[in-house]
């Protein structure tokens, strides 16, 4: 798990600067950074690489070189890549890390798709292909790990793991998209393969985009589509014939997710989700031989319904159990932090930091229960999709920008943007509402985006189960009668977990707000304490004012946003305190 950037372009032989690139996003790989470059015919490549060694730590540093002269950065996990070891044994392997798979596959490759299904794992890597002089940039089927681009006027294609290094190359400067905004505020994630910064966007999850020089620019000559749709539930669905086969498709995944040269844990709130991937762990151990992980908890207090719960799930299945309490200051203290990483609105997902940086102490990989809600309908607006339609046609219709009514076209196209996002269509019915949300922003761009930056932030890899192929595949049969009803929520997916040992209070457990049920006390102090200034805030950009309501949160989000992000040209910031920030805004 690494941290990547890289230029390509007309100046693209920049090593330099793709170094400092990749030095600001040094929290995601401690292990070491690395720099490389290449001159060609019509222009250059330079790749940056910051590591951190999950799997042949010694061996498998970045850039990764193969015979014919390709170079590939990437950031992620083949889970396979043994298994592609074999098929490809011709090819002359120099590590024995699961990195070295995507070069294989590549050189061995009869089309220009096929290669990559062939990969089971989560992954964005770039992939420079010399003879052919053109840049291969891709990302896993659910975008578990990020990559974003941005081409600049001067011809020059920029991409890293985190926003944040693009701002390293001075041909970039970081500036607000307000209709990306629009879009986040509205639906509460962003849309798409949008950011909140003008003209940066995400490689969309599960694609390939193909990129070489032309006319003396950087220029995508070709995106494809590699991963297929999700399959549609067909025929009946029965606790008794397809609960078992459905705990499998999970375990077989942790499973997978085990891989590792260095301690693992569980991210455990006390929740269903975590606490299965908790249950199933020791079948996961036994059939891999990996060590059996010990959990992680965070609180506000012992009283807490997620402590409680945590300790009862690991005092019954034995396990080791790590709990730590958030200190009164702590959310104070972590707000920038949370900004910095997070590059986007987030407040209320304060434990994120605590909790992390308690578990990159002694462990370096992490299992987590997301995914989960988003495959299973754990969310509780989903038992009330009319009110949850009528609050972002609220949202929008409160909005002064000519956006909020072009967002909501099916002729509405522009780059970063898919077409679709009229909320009376996209939730109209709980299968609609999860293809949605799984495949336009609420599962990558939030919960995933989420993820990925409060963990690496502190050299932390998560690993998400849930997300694993064969879970994927047994988990959207499950029709939808069986994955919600009108008293609870996951119904399939609590069959399942009636088959390990977790007490029945925890198979039963409602689903929880994230952050506020871990600590509802301190976030609410915190919003108390700022409640002034989210009302001053609001009117910070008048076109979006109203949609602040309801929302002081977003309002606090957005300020500490443009701030860390966008004032100075966004570069050294991040270790300001909380008031500076709120208070010195371009």
């Amino acid at each position: 798990m690494c941290g990547i950037a890289g230029i390509f372009g007309p100046n693209g032989d920049d090593c330099s600067t793709v170094h400092k690139m990749a030095r600001i996003i040094g929290h995601r790989g401690p292990n070491g950074t690395a720099a490389w470059s290449e001159q060609f015919k019509t222009g250059g490549v330079s790749f940056g690489h910051t590591r951190l060694s999950i799997v042949d730590i010694d061996g498998s540093n970045q850039p990764l070189f193969s015979d014919n002269g390709c170079v590939l950065i990437f950031n992620g996990e083949i889970y396979n890549h043994r298994e592609i070891r074999k098929v490809n044994s011709t090819y002359n392997f120099r590590t024995n890390g699961d990195g070295e798979a995507i070069l294989a596959a590549y050189a061995n490759r009869s089309d220009d798709i096929g290669w990559v299904r062939d990969l089971d794992g989560v992954w964005a890597f770039a992939l420079w292909d010399p003879q052919l002089e053109r840049l291969i940039l891709s990302r896993d089927r659910f975008g578990v790990k990020p990559l974003l681009r941005n081409c600049t006027e001067q011809g020059n294609l920029l991409f890293g793991s985190e926003a944040k290094c693009l701002r390293l190359h001075p041909e970039y400067s970081p500036e607000l998209d307000i209709r990306a905004l629009i879009g986040r505020i509205a639906f509460e994630y962003s849309l798409d393969d949008t950011t909140l910064f003008e003209d940066v966007h995400s490689i969309s999850p599960g694609t390939i985009e193909t990129w070489d020089i032309s006319n003396g620019k950087a220029k995508l000559q070709n995106r494809s589509i590699w991963a297929s749709d999700f399959p549609i539930p067909y025929g009946k669905w029965s606790p008794k014939t397809h609960a078992e086969s459905l705990l499998e498709s999970l375990t077989s995944a942790v499973a997978d997710r085990l891989m590792s040269d260095v301690p693992l844990g569980i991210i455990l709130s006390g929740g269903l989700d975590s606490a299965l991937i908790a249950a199933i762990s020791n079948e996961a151990s036994q059939r891999t031989g990996y060590p059996l992980p010990a959990c992680w908890t965070v609180a506000e207090s012992e009283d807490n319904p997620d402590w409680i719960a945590a300790e009862n799930v690991c005092q019954s299945l034995e396990l080791q159990h790590h709990q730590h309490l958030i200190s009164e200051n702590a959310f104070e203290n972590s707000l920038p932090k949370l900004g910095w990483h997070g590059e986007d609105l987030d407040v209320t997902v304060l434990f994120f930091q605590p909790l992390f940086e308690k578990m990159s102490q002694s462990v370096k990989v992490g299992l987590c229960g997301q995914g989960a809600d988003e495959l299973h309908a754990g969310y509780p607006r989903y038992k009330n999709l009319r009110s949850h339609c009528e609050l972002i046609s609220k949202r929008l219709d409160s909005c002064k920008h000519p956006f909020s009514d072009q967002i909501l076209s099916e002729n509405f196209i522009s780059p970063g943007w898919r077409q679709g996002h009229n909320p009376d269509l996209v939730f109209a019915d709980l299968g609609s509402t999860l293809n949605y949300e799984l495949n336009n922003g609420q599962l990558t761009n939030f919960q995933l985006r989420l993820v990925d930056r409060h963990s690496m932030a502190h050299g932390l890899e998560v690993r998400v189960p849930f997300l694993g192929e064969t879970h994927v595949t047994a988990s959207s049969q499950i029709p939808t009668t069986w994955k919600l009803s009108s008293g609870s929520e996951k119904l399939g997916l609590r069959e399942a977990a009636r088959l390990t040992k977790l007490p029945i209070d925890i198979v039963n457990r409602p689903k929880l707000p994230a952050g506020r049920a871990t600590s509802p006390t301190l976030i609410d102090n915190l919003l108390d304490e700022l409640k002034g200034h989210a009302q001053e805030y609001s009117n910070d950009i008048p076109m979006v004012s109203k949609m602040f309501n309801g929302q002081p949160e977003i309002s606090i989000g957005l300020r500490l946003f443009r701030s860390l992000h966008l004032t100075d040209g966004g570069v050294g910031r991040e270790c300001k305190d909380l008031l500076t920030l709120l208070e010195d805004v371009d």
